[in-house]
């Protein structure tokens, strides 16, 4: 995780703001009017009580009633106002952020998110950008809010006298400046840590979710249960302390506030004492100080809020600023499938090489099988023909084109690829199957089962194609999962067919279907097979045999 200072953090999330800046503009205006009348109403309070005491306030007392109920009505209208502008930009730039979150982690798919915590991602996607409602809230319009509403009391206060000001002023930068920077300096990485660590407890409970069934049979429920509750005690622990934090920051909120007030109105009475101010100048700066502390207050408290804000701002920049391994390449000339290669192709994961100088040949209508040991990069050179990765050195090619100037549509097009795993979402069989062609008829889609040889299992169940599969396909068998990613694959009809593994869950009978389906599909389509069967290596044309990287 990058680690970026708060003001990085914060002008980064500030500039998201652009497109709805005349909203910000107008709760901006509603709070400082909203404000000013919340203070003033104080004010012509303390002005009506003067008068009745008998001081002498230029002003009649209707006039102060009236005023002072104008002000009240117009704080109510603004305050509602100002606060359901600021929630619409709030939740309007939340939706836009997860739509850029999104777009990103589409981008980084499939190998930048190759052993990344699902739990962790989801922590990001869900709680963490929730958490930005706060900053776009309750932080941006009212800070800008506090500055102008200060430097309006100040004049005001000013007009009484120079130094009441400077006390204001002082106040002001003390309570809305010094106690947050102090605070947030003081927090340090407690909000860092505690975001980390809840997607860490997300990561975690997800795991043991996934692996109950492991987690029972091999009696590991205590020692599982037992680090569950670590994790939450340690959780608990990091937040318990960022709440002691602000407790202790309000403390010396009230406090400086308090000193404050007792400040303008010892030295406003000294003042009063040597003929330099009426009464008025006593009464009513110290009450326009102690009625206008609302937006510095608000300030105050964000010097604990803000850090736990700003590390979920954080995790939330680290997916948009992650540069995926391979761009996506549009505007280039379409290319028919004509053969595919791959011509010295040297490719490691890191520092651990996988494909050292590797070159083989897939000509167009053949069925070409990969074999080798677990390791050696079979699964991997499928993956450069996906351009999932970028190769290091060599070339893959598609008709005689390196597949970094081919169109990633026109790549997809191309290509179908079946993976050791097939992923099934928790929706009907139909609808998993349609995500390899959406307007896929009946009839393609009783074809393309038929060639996967689970048709026949399928029209067996309760509500046919219409069957939930559950959550990631657990209601079937790793056979049937297997059987229905070919079937994907079939329903793609792509030209150039990428099968990693595809029998390995399949007992022989349904093997030879599928074999016999590939064998029919020969004159359409391209294969590569990657498998350990010697029986599936049967239909192959040429076998390449990977041993280290390398061709043997």
């Amino acid at each position: 995780m990058k680690k970026r200072s708060g003001f990085n953090v914060m002008m980064r999330l500030i500039g998201l703001v652009r497109p709805l800046a005349g909203f910000m503009v107008l709760a901006i205006l509603m709070g400082l009017i909203g404000n000013l009348c919340a203070s003033f109403i104080t004010v012509f309070g303390g002005l009506a009580a003067a008068k009745l005491t008998g001081f002498d306030i230029p002003a009649a007392m209707g006039v102060l009633f009236v005023i002072t109920v104008l002000f009240a009505v117009v704080r109510g209208v603004l305050r509602y106002a100002e606060q359901a502008c600021n929630h619409y930009i709030a939740f309007k730039l939340l939706s836009l952020i997860r739509d850029k979150v999104f777009g990103a982690l589409r981008k980084l798919c499939p190998a930048k998110l190759e052993g990344k915590d699902k739990g962790d991602l989801i922590s990001v996607i869900t709680s963490d950008i929730e958490l930005l409602e706060v900053f776009y809230a309750h932080t941006i319009s009212p800070v800008i809010i506090a500055v102008l509403f200060c430097a309006v009391m100040c004049v005001f206060i000013g007009s009484y006298s120079v130094y009441l000001a400077l006390i204001a002023l002082a106040a002001y930068i003390c309570v809305g400046l010094v106690i947050p920077v102090v605070t947030s300096k003081v927090s340090g990485d407690d909000g860092l840590n505690f975001r980390r660590g809840a997607g860490e407890l997300a990561a975690f409970v997800l795991d043991s979710l996934r692996g109950l069934s492991e987690i029972l049979q091999f009696g590991q429920g205590e020692k599982r249960l037992a680090e569950m509750n670590k994790r939450t005690d340690e959780l608990s622990a990091d937040e318990k302390r960022m709440k002691r934090t602000a407790g202790r920051n309000s403390a010396v909120t009230n406090t400086v506030i308090l000193l404050f007030d007792l400040a303008m109105l010892f030295t406003s009475a000294v003042m009063y004492q040597n003929g330099e101010l009426q009464f008025d100048g006593v009464l009513i700066p110290t009450i326009a100080l102690m009625s206008s502390f609302g937006p510095c207050v608000a300030l105050a408290a964000l010097g604990s809020t803000l850090q736990n804000t700003f590390a979920a701002g954080n995790r939330v920049l680290d997916i948009l600023d992650e540069t995926p391994v391979t761009e996506e390449v549009s505007g280039k000339a379409k290319v028919v499938f004509d053969g595919a290669s791959a011509e010295s192709v040297t490719f490691a994961y890191g520092e651990e090489q996988i494909l050292n100088e590797l070159s083989v040949e897939i000509p167009k209508g053949r069925v070409v099988g990969i074999t080798g040991r677990s390791g050696s990069g079979k699964s991997t050179l499928l993956k450069l023909f996906m351009r999932f990765w970028k190769v290091q050195g060599g070339s893959v090619k598609i008709s005689g084109t390196d597949v970094e100037e081919i169109n990633t549509d026109d790549l997809r097009c191309m290509e179908s690829f079946v993976t050791q795993e097939t992923h099934l979402f928790r929706d009907s069989i139909r609808n998993n199957l349609l995500i390899a062609k959406r307007n896929a008829t009946d009839e393609e889609l009783t074809a393309a089962c038929k060639k996967a040889s689970v048709h026949d299992f399928i029209m067996t169940l309760p509500e046919g194609y219409d069957t939930s599969v559950g959550e990631l396909g657990d209601t079937l068998s790793g056979g049937e999962r297997q059987r229905l990613g070919l079937a994907r694959a079939f329903l793609h009809d792509a030209d150039l067919m990428l099968l990693d593994e595809p029998t390995s869950n399949l007992d022989s009978l349904n093997e030879a279907v599928i074999l016999k389906s590939l064998h029919e599909e020969r004159e359409d389509k391209t294969v590569i097979l990657v498998s350990h069967r010697a029986s599936t290596m049967r239909i192959a044309d040429k076998c390449y045999s990977v041993e280290r990287g390398r061709v043997s």
